[in-house]
């Protein structure tokens, strides 16, 4: 009887050490999933502004932008004023 009772308490004792273990392994989950889903949000916003950026880079005006900016063109009847120190 004696033996029987302290089986149970030393099982007691294990499940309550590994009920603990369990519950400090839940919260670091959680709180892995709650940044990863932070992220997952983070990264479905820049796909959705790359999105945007495709179908802006697509247009007349980004060509025209990215001819004047960086290959200095412009239209045959506009006229360039330039600043004088």
């Amino acid at each position: 009887m004696t033996a029987a009772l302290l089986a149970i308490i030393i099982m007691t004792f294990v499940v309550g050490v590994n009920s603990v273990s369990l519950r400090e392994k839940e919260a670091k989950y959680a709180a892995r999933e709650e940044e990863l889903m932070r992220q997952i949000a983070v990264e479905e916003k820049r796909a959705a502004e790359l999105v945007d950026l495709e179908t802006y880079t697509k247009t007349k005006k980004y060509v025209e932008e990215v001819a004047k900016d960086k290959l200095g063109l412009v239209y045959e009847d506009e006229i360039i004023f330039q600043e004088v120190d």
